[in-house]
């Protein structure tokens, strides 16, 4: 039997959201059992909530985006990836934007603040999500599936035309310690010639070489974390969208997704495993 956990005290957070680039303040509070994640809008009048779950999500262009109650939020898939790596069941994100910061552009801030407030384990069990048969879901030759496995894993494969990342390859149990030493630290990644049509479109708005890995035709313009930081970062995708639907026990196998396929398949996950 696992028990719900929330944090043991209260811990905030200030930076600039990476596409819209406004500055925001973000307090992760302790909360109830059977919580969840709600994320508050602490600037708007009522304080309006919005649950971190599957049903939610809007869009996934270049971030994943959760709407209800008249309000959104986007790119929230690196906090949700360091909630569901320190395996924190309940939490109130107080947040002054529509999105969080991007910090340095990967989870490590995150999953570090959580561990500094510490864990409190709550008197209430855990639904796990118990993959119990193969699930999953294509996109032409893209892919991301599901199979029973007695803990959680993650294997990707990301095939980049670019000759500079070409094929790479990435497979981790996901325990807070594997992940805030091979995972956590993997920032997102942008393609230099890209970048100037994002910004038009209003996004990439708050990136920088601080928050965001760059590459163009001569190689890369900032030093690397992992020769492999593309592919540890997609893992990093995958763990956030798939907190959506909660905590899964199994092992995840994917082939060039994004957040649309993985939010896709969080929400068969979540309808599959209702009630």
């Amino acid at each position: 039997m696992v028990y719900q956990t929330t944090l043991n005290s209260e811990v905030s957070y200030t930076g600039v959201g990476l596409h819209s680039g406004v500055d925001v303040h973000m307090t992760l509070q302790p909360a109830p059992a059977n919580t969840g994640i709600v994320f508050v809008r602490s600037d708007l009048p009522g304080m309006p909530r919005i649950e971190a779950k599957a049903a939610n999500v809007t869009s996934t262009v270049r971030a994943t985006t959760i709407e209800a109650n008249g309000i959104k939020l986007f790119t929230i898939e690196h906090l949700m990836s360091a909630f569901y790596a320190m395996g924190i069941d309940n939490c109130l994100v107080l947040i002054d934007a529509e999105e969080p910061p991007v910090a340095d552009g990967s989870s490590k801030v995150f999953a570090e603040l959580m561990a500094k407030a510490g864990i409190k384990v709550l008197d209430a069990l855990r639904r796990e999500i118990v993959i119990d048969r193969l699930y999953r879901v294509d996109d032409g030759d893209k892919f991301i599936l599901a199979v029973p496995y007695d803990g959680f894993r993650v294997s990707f494969t990301s095939i980049n035309p670019h000759p500079l990342i070409g094929i790479q390859y990435g497979n981790y149990e996901i325990t807070p310690e594997s992940y805030l030493s091979e995972v956590a630290p993997a920032r997102t990644i942008a393609y230099e010639a890209e970048i100037d049509a994002l910004r038009e479109m209003g996004l990439g708005l708050g990136g920088t070489l601080e928050n965001v890995i760059v590459y163009n035709d001569d190689g890369w313009m900032n030093e690397l974390r992992y020769p492999d930081e593309l592919v540890r970062h997609k893992i990093l995708d995958i763990v956030g969208d798939l907190r959506l639907t909660g905590f899964i026990r199994g092992h995840i196998i994917a082939v060039k997704s994004g957040h649309a396929l993985n939010t896709t398949m969080a929400k068969l996950l979540a309808e599959e495993f209702k009630g």
